[in-house]
């Protein structure tokens, strides 16, 4: 293995950093995406206003 790689995979951290952020921001992501869809549902019960929705 060339040794430009193995000091790369241990320079400063950045790939553990990587290791732990790549993660987390998939579940922000995956979080933010449900909460958008339940806001847009509404509340149990909530009837909608829309004009347009046979209710």
């Amino acid at each position: 293995m060339p040794a430009t790689l193995l000091v790369l995979a241990h320079e400063g951290g950045w790939d553990e950093i990587l290791l732990v952020a790549v993660p987390l921001a998939l579940l922000a992501g995956v979080f933010w995406m449900a909460d958008r869809r339940a806001r847009r549902m509404g509340r149990p019960g909530e009837t909608r206003s829309d004009p347009q929705v046979p209710e």
